[in-house]
């Protein structure tokens, strides 16, 4: 497979799914109201860091959208 994620939009994601990983835990009481759909956002956050780190995201296959340069991947 090739890569599909470029280098801003890698970093981006990685930026945010740290947050999202991170900030239920750290910030409890203003996440508490979500009840369990707070770690609805650790798992979102979990597959942003995991494209970010494999350079592939399905959705990005499924539309055709590539932020990378051809021969960079």
């Amino acid at each position: 497979m090739m890569a599909n994620v470029g280098s801003v939009d890698r970093a981006l994601r990685f930026l945010l799914g740290v947050v999202l990983v991170a900030a239920p835990f750290l910030f409890v009481e203003t996440f508490a109201p979500l009840g369990v759909w707070r770690f609805a956002l650790v798992a979102w956050g979990v597959v942003m860091l995991g494209t970010a780190i494999f350079r592939i995201c399905p959705a990005y296959m499924l539309f055709g959208i590539r932020t990378c340069a051809a021969g960079k991947a």
